[in-house]
C-alpha cells in the first residue's frame, strides 16, 4: 500500500490524513515545505471534502496513519481520489501524545495557564489535524533516512 510520489524535481504538495471513527485530521504541506492549512473534519464529510481539498491545493501525495481503521479508509480513499494520487501509510504510534506537545508549541499558553505544567493543561479542541501534520513529518523523515529526499 506504499507508492512513491511524483518526480522529485516537482514540488511535492502533501496531504496528511489522520483517519478516525468520528473525526479526521487533515493538513496540507505546500511545495515550499510549509504547513499551508490544517483542520479537523467530521469523518462522514471526509469522502466528499478530501477530493476537493486535494484539487484546491494541488496535492501530489497523501500520507495517512496506519492504525485505527486504516485499511478501510485506504480503500475508501482510493475510490474517491484520483487514480494516480499515491496514498502512503505512515506509522502513527504515539502520535497523539506527540501532538499534545506540538499543540503547545503552536498555541502557547497565556496568562495564568502558562504557570500550569503542560502535562496538566487541558486542550480546548481536537488535535487530529496536528496529528496529520506529524504524519507528514514522519513520512518526510522516512524518505530522508532512506536516501529518497
Amino acid at each position: 500500500m506504499s507508492d512513491r510520489p511524483s518526480s522529485p524535481t516537482q514540488p511535492v504538495v502533501i496531504l496528511g490524513f489522520d483517519p478516525g471513527r468520528d473525526k479526521c485530521g487533515v493538513a496540507i504541506r505546500d511545495g515550499d515545505g510549509n504547513v499551508a492549512w490544517h483542520e479537523v473534519i467530521r469523518s462522514e464529510e471526509a469522502m466528499t471534502r478530501l477530493p476537493q481539498i486535494c484539487q484546491d491545493h494541488g496535492v501530489s501525495l497523501v500520507v495517512m496513519g496506519n492504525q485505527t481503521t486504516a485499511r478501510q479508509w485506504h480503500e475508501r480513499l482510493a475510490t474517491v481520489l484520483p487514480e494516480m494520487l499515491p496514498i502512503v501509510l505512515v506509522d502513527e504510534r504515539n502520535s497523539t501524545l506527540e501532538a499534545r506537545d506540538r499543540y503547545w508549541q503552536l498555541y502557547p499558553a497565556k496568562g495564568l495557564q502558562a504557570l500550569v505544567p503542560q502535562s496538566l493543561r487541558a486542550i480546548s479542541r481536537p488535535i487530529d489535524d496536528i496529528v496529520a501534520i506529524l504524519l507528514i513529518e514522519r513520512y518526510l523523515r522516512t524518505v530522508e533516512s532512506s536516501g529518497g529526499g
